[in-house]
């Protein structure tokens, strides 16, 4: 899942960026208003995180025109702004939540929780044949038993299973999981891959993530 922060603080905006990558986000940064425009309109994203009070363009702006081409991805304003004609202000802009800073992350993570479950009838467990993952827990079972991943390990898999049965591009992986935009090395999946098999102990009947020569992977139940 990624995320658009765009806010002006740098302190805020390094600790919603670490927090939020170790839920397993991938996270994406702008410090002023015309650069979170042009990543809102350009990029894609599962959710916009904007400051009110930005340089150049202010959060309001960026709404406004993120609502003119897309309506459905949600938006919450991360401001000090608190009377009630600025929140109805705000939400009337086209914003689906707003939370005043300052705000404790927990409140925040719960917050993105509920518009993604509202957005797409999200679900936060999923299942890929006999392995059962669990979003809100970071957990992975397989027949039941815990397997232990890693932080990348956890979140390829879930990328995986949130794609189920569609072909997932090795650049497309490496974006979402690495939060890499450029042209890299994709080798790093493939060392990843291989501990993640390895660790999920798949038999002869358990191919539930297949190698697509020369294009990516794809998750599958037979």
């Amino acid at each position: 899942m990624r995320i658009l922060i765009v806010e002006d603080e740098p302190g805020i905006s390094s600790f919603l960026k670490q927090g939020l990558e170790e839920e397993c986000f991938a996270v994406d940064l702008a410090e002023e208003g015309k650069k979170g425009l042009e990543l809102a309109l350009s990029g894609e994203y599962d959710i916009l995180l904007l400051d009110w009070m930005l340089p150049g363009i202010s959060g309001i702006e960026i709404c406004r025109e993120f609502r003119k081409v897309n309506s459905e991805t949600p938006v919450i304003f991360l401001t000090a702004k608190d009377t009630l004609d600025e929140t109805i202000f705000g939400l009337q802009t086209g914003a689906n939540d707003y939370i005043k800073k300052p705000f404790h992350f927990e409140e925040l993570l719960e917050r993105i929780r509920v518009q993604l479950r509202t957005k797409t009838g999200e679900q936060f467990q999923f299942t890929l044949g006999n392995i059962r993952l669990d979003v809100n827990s970071h957990q992975v079972f397989k027949n039941e038993e815990e397997v232990h991943l890693t932080q990348k390990e956890f979140a390829l898999l879930e990328y995986l299973i949130r794609n189920k049965g569609k072909v997932c591009r090795r650049s497309r992986i490496i974006e979402s999981v690495w939060d890499i935009h450029f042209d890299y090395n994709t080798g790093v999946i493939d060392v990843y891959m291989n501990a993640l098999r390895k660790k999920l102990h798949f038999n002869e009947d358990e191919e539930y993530i297949q190698t697509v020569r020369g294009i990516g992977y794809i998750a599958k139940e037979k």
